[in-house]
């Protein structure tokens, strides 16, 4: 792939929405790979083996991740990995958000992130484990297992705060 056509893509992934911060969206995308391939014409760039990818406080760190485009809009990201993870600032002041599956989907124009797999999500001293797990960053409502999951269940860790010394 010519050169030309990385600094599009990245110019392309900048202009997207984001998650975590605000200003995320307003970061470049950086994305470091062994390899990448980008079909001009499907616009889906795949890029494999020791992927990282950064935009703002957004890191994803795979074996493979897959970057699907329509008219110069991300509109999925697919990282796959033993396992694949992402991690995130949603606000100022507040604890990094983290998350890891096997397979994990992206939808930056929904805000929504899907852990799929030996999934986990956790953010301080919370933590959610389940094969299948959806979390809304805008609304930041997280919803794990599915309705028919054949006995699996989901497995939730909740810590107390530790009370101030006296």
């Amino acid at each position: 792939m010519k050169l030309s056509k990385f600094i599009g893509l990245g110019l392309l992934l900048s202009v997207c929405p984001a998650f975590g911060l605000e200003t995320d969206s307003e970061q470049p995308v950086y994305i470091d790979s062994d390899s990448a391939i980008y079909d001009e014409k499907s616009q889906v760039s795949t890029y494999i083996g020791n992927v990282v990818a950064k935009q703002g406080s957004i890191r994803i760190d795979a074996d493979k991740l897959v970057v699907y485009l329509k008219d110069g809009d991300i509109t999925k990201l697919v990282a796959t990995g033993k396992p694949s993870k992402f991690e995130q600032l949603p606000a100022v002041g507040k604890e990094k958000m983290y998350g890891e599956g096997l397979t994990n989907e992206f939808y930056p124009d929904k805000n929504l992130l899907i852990f799929m797999q030996n999934a986990s999500v956790w953010q301080g001293d919370a933590k959610q484990s389940s094969d299948h797990i959806e979390y809304d960053t805008k609304n930041s409502l997280l919803k794990a297992g599915e309705p028919r999951s054949d006995g699996k269940r989901v497995h939730s860790v909740i810590k107390p705060k530790a009370k101030p010394a006296q």
